[in-house]
């Protein structure tokens, strides 16, 4: 790597780092789509430096996503990325083409979101029962992920500081360093309570309290991971089959505040979406939803009367 490769590229993740004020997770993974797409280049022996680069030269490395049956959001991202990379090289004069503008990436339809029914929830939470450590923490992440729609990442990075228990809120510290307020109701009061009373000081033992709110059984802070396989773990023992993952309780929230009449702002804001485009996508769920109950419920009353010739 040239002096000016490194230049361009450490240039960018400046740019994310102190103008756009992206999160450390997000730029490392702006940083190593480009990174990989350098190293495909490099061994085609297609890389001499960034500014080379062309749009057949981005075409073949796009071929080579499909190829490796990469699923279609990954080559979007990494496309993206490759975007915004270029883009800032543009607007910074230190290119005078842009090699991404000329090449488009249909989009794939996008899924609804999957989410957990209310009668589902009520059968997760009965099974957890009993007040060792371990079941009342992993009821308190249920509930709160449930009533909150936090992301897991927002759940793991979690202080006890962050939370009000008069007021029933929690300061969130969000994606690109975003913070909104989100509430939680009093059953999930009542859980995390039973957690920090008699789960959280066994978990902890006689180790320095950092503040995190959910621990492990080593008394360290529990990562995103290992909030993944609770989630998934509790959800499988009681007797619900499949994939569970936590931003499909985020999914539920969202859901459940819809059908129940909250309006679309509330609900960006308590989800902590930038544009309220992205939080629109709970409205197919709820549509579909409606449609599903109409299809199965409304006869039309000629269709009677047809029946009963």
């Amino acid at each position: 790597m040239t002096q000016a490769d490194k230049d361009e590229l450490t240039l960018f993740i400046s740019y994310l780092q102190f103008e756009r004020h992206y999160s450390s997770k997000t730029i490392r993974s702006y940083q190593t789509d480009l990174l990989e797409a350098k190293k495909f280049w490099q061994e085609k022996q297609l890389f001499k430096s960034w500014k080379e680069i062309k749009s057949h030269d981005i075409e073949l490395y796009l071929q080579s996503l499909v190829e490796a049956k990469l699923a279609r959001t990954t080559q979007m991202r990494k496309m993206s990325s490759l975007r915004s990379f270029y883009r800032f090289l543009t607007k910074r004069k230190l290119i005078k083409i842009d090699p991404t503008q000329t090449i488009s990436l249909r989009k794939e339809h996008k899924r609804l979101p999957q989410f957990f029914y209310p009668p589902e929830i009520k059968q997760v939470i009965a099974s957890l029962k009993g007040n060792k450590p371990l079941n009342l923490r992993n009821l308190a992440i249920l509930q709160l992920f449930y009533t909150t729609g936090m992301r897991v990442s927002e759940v793991s990075d979690l202080k006890l500081a962050q939370v009000d228990f008069k007021l029933r809120t929690i300061l969130v510290h969000g994606k690109g360093n975003k913070d909104r307020y989100v509430a939680f109701d009093q059953k999930t009061q009542q859980a995390l309570e039973n957690y920090l009373n008699d789960g959280r000081p066994q978990l902890l033992g006689s180790k320095d309290d950092q503040g995190n709110l959910f621990l492990n059984n080593q008394g360290a802070a529990l990562s995103e991971r290992g909030l993944e396989y609770i989630i998934q773990k509790i959800f499988n023992q009681a007797g619900i089959a499949g994939k569970a993952h936590p931003h499909e309780l985020r999914h539920s929230f969202a859901t459940a505040m819809l059908n129940n009449g909250a309006d679309l702002r509330s609900v960006q804001e308590l989800l902590g979406h930038s544009n309220l485009s992205t939080t629109q996508i709970y409205t197919h769920v709820t549509m579909a939803h409606l449609q599903a109950e109409y299809d199965k419920f409304f006869v039309r009353n000629d269709e009677k009367d047809e029946d009963r010739k």
